[in-house]
């Protein structure tokens, strides 16, 4: 399962593995702080913690995409290009720690729509509403949410209630909602806007295309994932890179 990229292997430095790692140990580390403070450590239940509750929210929400495009990096070959293994057990992490997912099963797929992109054979594309918001996210949410992940997150709900007792409901606030929350994020930034059927046909075989976003708002909205056209054209390239390529500044070796 763990295989190098040679186009990753060949175009990233050394210096981008250790930023590629820094910037995925920040986003993990953060999460998991957030995780635990919010459900764990903070009385939610006092006047003066109240206006912090929207605003943990929507930054857990944040970090929850972040975590998952540090895997899909990782699936790309793209966080640590010239160990495989260990660029893999940490795609493996941060599926895990996102809603208990299959690492195998999610590169598997994220490869055939690479290959299929646009396409009735892309398990990211609908066919029957390729224009359609919430019939295509209510497809995609059924093709990745299976009976293993159901599972694996009722047992750790299940842990969290015998552990929480009372604090419960504070699992349900800063975990479950800012998951689903994050998943329609990356859904409309990642999937939706960029392969959307529209009257403006796509301009290449990648059924892809990008958003006109500025540095900052694409970072906000997705990690750059909204550069999506350049995201096909060149897969090995890590999410902080993406605006450099798209302004033209990176050269293929």
């Amino acid at each position: 399962m763990a295989t190098a990229n040679p186009k990753a292997a060949a175009n990233l430095t050394p210096r981008d593995t250790a930023v590629g790692l820094v910037l995925a140990a920040l986003i993990v580390g953060s999460w998991l702080v957030l995780h635990i403070g919010a459900i764990f450590v903070v009385d939610w239940t006092a006047p003066a913690t109240w206006p912090w509750i929207a605003p943990v929210i929507v930054l857990q929400t944040w970090l929850f995409v972040g975590m998952f495009i540090v895997a899909h990096d990782s699936m790309h070959g793209a966080l640590v290009p010239r160990h495989p293994l260990l660029n893999e057990w940490i795609g493996r992490i941060c599926v895990a720690l996102y809603a208990g997912f299959s690492y195998k099963a999610l590169y598997e797929s994220h490869h055939k729509h690479h290959r299929y992109s646009g396409t009735p054979q892309d398990p990211d594309f609908d066919a029957e509403f390729p224009r359609t918001f919430w019939p295509w996210y209510g497809t995609f949410f059924r093709r990745y949410f299976g009976l293993r992940e159901l599972i694996v997150l009722t047992v750790v709900v299940a842990v969290y209630a015998l552990i929480l007792r009372e604090r419960f409901p504070t699992m349900l606030v800063f975990w479950a909602l800012p998951a689903i929350l994050s998943s329609v994020q990356l859904f409309y930034f990642g999937t939706y806007r960029p392969h959307r059927i529209e009257a403006q046909p796509f301009t290449d075989r990648h059924n892809a295309r990008s958003n006109d976003f500025g540095w900052l708002l694409s970072l906000l909205t997705c990690f750059h994932f909204g550069y999506h056209h350049e995201h096909h054209d060149k897969p090995w390239i890590p999410w902080w890179k993406l605006p450099r390529y798209r302004a033209g500044l990176l050269v293929e070796r």
